[in-house]
């Protein structure tokens, strides 16, 4: 390890990017770490490189190239240094042996390749016969024989999948850097849709009952939701559309419901209002989840503006959108709770995260802002399960109180603006990142829904390489594939692109 001390207060000298190399000679060096500091007085430790193709390789010297400092045109300052490794001459002896064989061996696998390339295959033959060294996988072998001396192209193909299924590409792919392509799919098309019609609030209220009718609306071509913000998506996979529901355009809240159709690449207006349809009223700051299994989207939560609370009803409704089979992305609203906090559910929420657990058919909620009357009162909801087919409620963490035996002391804090994802390989929420009052979050916690705990993975995962703490950042998983992807949201006043 490598740790770099700092000065005693934010200086603009610190580092902000740099490399360390390491090495026998001073001549002949390895890149051991590429990274950076952040602008802060606390020390960081990073873990250095230490093996090549597997193998540890032995270093007597150290060099730190510093390549950015935090202030523009300033010297760079290296406070402190302090490097951590094993000098125990005995082990550094039996490793410097290892690393001598395994150069000479590569050497050996280099002159191979040569002398195959160049087809000097006496060579070739006579030098792997006498040192028994084998070039590389035997199947990349039968590769080149079918290929390149034969040109065998089905025999090849063959081979390719072969090597596929036995996940000979996997750790190159790992490896690989990602370069994401971006498409647009659809201009925003709100002047032209402005001209067709109007979107009105109409908030909730107890006296109104809603009654389930069939959607028959007209259709115009080229139509799409105008621009917005706090609406919520959800994907139905196997029918090819992407549901869009309500959301705020600057001026009020939306009560519109659309469907955009994957393959046709068309959206498709479902209501201009659900509220005359039976269905919710005008709203942002939601949460919508879609279940296969159900052929339902749930909707629950909403921002109330503080002016307005004392005035209108601050129930908790809960909404379901059966899709028609029939005839997709159409249905029916059905509300299935009018406060879900009178039946052990939570309050009136907004900005929380909602996710289904399609093995049970359970949803989970998490997090989010209490919409109380009084706008200076701050409360944050906890964790929370609905068993879609018993129709039951369970608090199952509550913000603030203390941790049940099986967490031991971890605490999941509540929050607003934070990631919550379901890995379906070992049946878990993934939680982090968001924001607390002031504190804006880059924890990670994993919530074993078998088990009914909570695991800390790590308080700060920015000092592990990950990005700072975010707000609103939006994620997704790929459970298969072991990995999370995240669109850094706002990060203490500022806003960051994409990190990974």
């Amino acid at each position: 390890t490598i740790t770099f001390g700092k000065y005693h207060k934010v200086h603009v000298c610190n580092l902000k990017e740099f490399k360390v190399f390491g090495g026998l000679t001073t001549s002949n060096m390895t890149e051991l770490l590429h990274t950076g500091l952040r602008n802060d007085s606390e020390p960081e430790t990073f873990l250095l490189k230490h093996k090549t193709s597997a193998v540890v390789f032995p270093c007597q010297y150290i060099k730190i190239v510093p390549l950015v400092a935090w202030g523009a045109n300033f010297n760079y300052s290296i406070w402190h240094a302090e490097v951590k490794g094993i000098p125990d001459p005995e082990l550094v002896q039996e490793t410097y042996f290892r690393y001598i064989s395994f150069r000479e061996t590569e050497s050996v696998r280099l002159c191979l390749k040569h002398f195959r390339q160049r087809k000097l295959y006496d060579a070739f033959h006579a030098l792997q016969d006498r040192t028994k060294i084998q070039l590389e996988d035997p199947l990349l072998s039968r590769l080149h024989q079918e290929l390149v001396v034969r040109g065998n192209f089905k025999r090849a193909e063959e081979l390719i999948m072969e090597a596929t299924d036995r996940a000979m590409f996997a750790d190159y792919i790992r490896d690989f850097d990602y370069k994401p392509i971006w498409k647009c799919l659809h201009a925003n098309g709100s002047a032209r849709q402005g001209q067709h019609h109007h979107h009105h609030s109409h908030p909730p209220s107890s006296s109104h009952q809603p009654g389930p009718t069939p959607l028959s609306l007209p259709l115009h071509q080229d139509e799409s939701p105008k621009h917005r913000g706090g609406h919520q998506m959800c994907i139905d996979t196997k029918g090819g559309y992407v549901y869009l529901m309500g959301g705020w355009d600057g001026a009020c809240d939306l009560a519109d419901f659309w469907a955009y159709h994957i393959p046709t690449q068309k959206w498709i207006l479902i209501s201009s209002d659900t509220a005359m349809q039976g269905g919710p009223g005008a709203r942002s700051c939601h949460k919508i989840c879609y279940s296969p299994q159900q052929g339902a989207i749930f909707l629950l939560g909403k921002y109330v503006d503080p002016e307005t609370r004392s005035r209108v009803d601050l129930n908790s409704d809960f909404w379901r959108f059966d899709i028609d089979p029939e005839s997709p992305p159409f249905g029916r609203w059905r509300k299935i709770c009018t406060n879900t906090a009178t039946v052990n559910g939570p309050e009136l929420i907004y900005d929380h995260q909602m996710c289904l657990d399609p093995v049970t058919q359970t949803l989970y909620i998490f997090g989010g802002r209490v919409v109380h009357v009084d706008k200076n009162v701050h409360h944050f909801s906890g964790l929370y399960s609905y068993h879609i087919s018993s129709n039951i409620w369970r608090l199952l963490r509550a913000d603030g109180h203390p941790a049940p035996p099986q967490d031991g002391s971890t605490i999941l804090r509540s929050r607003i603006g934070h990631s919550m994802l379901y890995d379906d390989m070992t049946r878990s929420l993934v939680i982090f990142a968001g924001q607390m009052n002031k504190d804006y979050l880059s924890d990670f916690y994993v919530y074993d829904i078998t088990a009914d705990r909570v695991i800390e993975v790590c308080k700060d995962y920015n000092k592990q390489g990950g990005p700072e703490a975010g707000f609103t950042q939006r994620a997704t998983i790929n459970s298969k594939g072991r990995e999370i992807y995240v669109l850094s949201g706002l990060v203490k006043d500022r806003t960051l692109g994409a990190e990974t």
